[in-house]
């Protein structure tokens, strides 16, 4: 039986998740149908418009997603104390771009005469519009239902397009954090579709190469696909190499993070966990991560019933209170990626 959302994400125990949402079963209904010889990878680009169109709304960063065939990956960052600091118009302005909102709100945003009682209303639903600015599962919500409405209507069906509710992880240290988003970029690599990550199209990994390039050549940005384009630059960032890091940025350079999915990437491609590369990246080391571990880890598919919660060992058992758990599921991915 599935648990609660509240039972698998808490806020006080870490703002990142990674999530996943599969296609109803697992068809390929983001990409080329081979039993019906259909292609629907133009929903791919839907996908990825609506992932940054909410990035702009929600207090949320995205920090890497992979949208494939069947499925969607994302790693984020709720940002609770961004929704926190926002005013009320602000939070009233940001709410009404997704929907029609309530009248005494609109009434109230546009500044039109209301009675006390009017007036206290609207800024009661503006209390629980701003908790839902940064609610994951609000978030995903207004990301799935609008791609499936599409989809339905573009097939003129009705009924399910995703299998069920997203499934969440809850990533407890800057060490699971980094993983998950290595997990996620390497999706086209770990399926055969891609040998690069150049390649590795609708990921996060490809949109940073490409953001880099294009400091160089901002030309090549005309002959971006309109939905990438629009999501330039709005990637979590990464850690400046010298200087200032910033509230929202990655804990490591973009430098070395690419090193870290080049280097497991290539152990991935070379196919056996006793050929991995002598020449560790110097991340793993800050990381504390086994790197024999790491490459397992990103080499295998996670499984239907994966845990719920990724980090090492102590930190699964210091955060076990604050999900009102006496234990959490993942000491055999903890011990295995962090041992």
């Amino acid at each position: 039986m599935p648990e609660p959302r509240c039972r698998l994400v808490s806020l006080d125990a870490t703002p990142h998740y990674h999530v996943v949402s599969r296609c109803v079963r697992r068809q390929f209904l983001c990409g080329f149908d081979r039993d019906t010889g259909r292609d629907f990878s133009h929903r791919r680009d839907w996908i990825r418009a609506r992932i940054f169109k909410l990035a702009d709304i929600f207090a949320v960063d995205i920090c890497a997603y992979a949208v494939m065939s069947n499925h969607v990956h994302l790693v984020l960052t709720i940002r609770q104390d961004v929704a926190i600091a926002w005013d009320e118009r602000e939070v009233a302005r940001r709410w009404l771009r997704l929907f029609g909102g309530r009248k005494e709100v609109k009434h109230w945003l546009a500044g039109q005469r209301q009675s006390e009682a009017q007036a206290a209303a609207a800024l009661e639903w503006i209390k629980t519009y701003r908790e839902r600015l940064f609610d994951l599962s609000w978030f995903m919500r207004c990301l799935n239902e609008p791609i499936a409405r599409m989809a339905n209507e573009e097939d003129n069906v009705t009924g399910r397009f995703w299998e069920g509710r997203f499934k969440s992880q809850a990533l407890l240290d800057e060490a699971a954090l980094l993983s998950l988003m290595a997990y996620v970029d390497l999706n086209p690599i770990r399926a055969g579709i891609a040998a690069t990550s150049e390649e590795s199209d609708y990921t996060s990994l490809q949109q940073r190469v490409i953001e880099t390039r294009i400091q160089d050549a901002p030309e090549q940005k005309n002959d971006l696909p309109k939905d990438l384009k629009a999501a330039l630059g709005k990637l979590a960032p990464f850690a400046p190499e010298s200087g200032l890091r910033e509230d929202n940025a990655l804990p490591v350079t973009l430098a070395d993070y690419l090193e870290l999915v080049d280097w497991t990437g290539r152990a991935i491609a070379h196919g056996t966990k006793g050929m991995i590369d002598d020449r560790l990246p110097p991340i793993l080391e800050r990381l504390k991560a086994r790197p024999e571990g790491v490459v397992e880890f990103l080499s295998k598919p996670q499984k239907r019933r994966a845990p719920n919660v990724i980090g090492p060992v102590q930190a699964l058992k210091d955060c076990a209170q604050a999900f009102g758990r006496t234990f959490l599921k993942g000491r055999a991915t903890a011990t295995l990626l962090f041992g």
